[in-house]
């Protein structure tokens, strides 16, 4: 039988273990984005080489699992010398995996922007650099904000996979709590709860920001 409140004198523990599980998603976000960009540039405005490394680079990370990620950048690179934290593994496993889905996403809103305005731009006096910072870079986040939007929304959701590399983020917190409390039933619905709390007001925030974009 359900009983709630048998969760309750846990719920601070459940509320850091979101505060965990938002940190490492939003970190990963933001330094996704700006890795991104990288990546995406690298694909648009490069010669052939580096276009095509970025392009093995964004196959291989939309192509394998988040958890063999995971696990190949926390169990894996030690063998090589290069160990981190828990969390910052997991940081560096999301932004790895987010970093090629976000360039991917950039990379259309490049293909849909008209053809012809770079030359307008230029004929205009601008340089390379000001038309991308100034022209291009704008309309595509205009345009493709809802897709940024959503995969922020999937980060979040997948960060559960990162308890699988110890890191006390909510569905780890709710897997301990649920293994010692013989509550599995309670917990994971709250813990479900919370995460359709914050994605829910992740897509709000978007919302709001969309609109706010549409009007500059």
């Amino acid at each position: 039988m359900f009983d709630f409140t048998a969760v309750v004198p846990y719920l601070p523990q459940l509320f850091r273990g979101l505060l965990s599980t938002i940190g490492v998603s939003f970190s990963s976000i933001a330094l996704g984005l700006v890795l991104g960009w990288l990546i995406c540039l690298g694909r648009v405005r490069s010669g052939f080489w580096i276009s095509k490394i970025c392009a093995v680079y964004v196959s291989f990370f939309r192509g394998t699992p988040l958890l063999v990620q995971l696990i190949l950048v926390f169990y894996a690179l030690p063998s090589v010398g290069i160990s981190f934290p828990p969390v910052v593994a997991a940081v560096v496993a999301l932004t790895l995996n987010t970093s090629a889905f976000q360039a991917e996403i950039l990379r259309a809103g490049f293909r849909m922007l008209p053809e012809g305005q770079s030359e307008a731009a230029r004929d205009l006096g601008m340089s390379p650099l000001q038309i991308l910072l100034f022209i291009q870079i704008p309309q595509v986040l205009r345009s493709m904000l809802p897709a940024l939007t959503n995969e922020t929304l999937d980060i979040i959701k997948n960060s559960a996979l990162v308890s699988a590399v110890a890191v006390h983020e909510l569905m780890r917190t709710a897997q301990t709590l649920a293994s010692t409390t013989y509550r599995p039933l309670e917990f994971f619905v709250v813990a479900g709860l919370l995460y359709l709390l914050v994605t829910l007001l992740t897509a709000r925030a978007g919302r709001w920001l969309e609109s706010r974009m549409r009007m500059v």
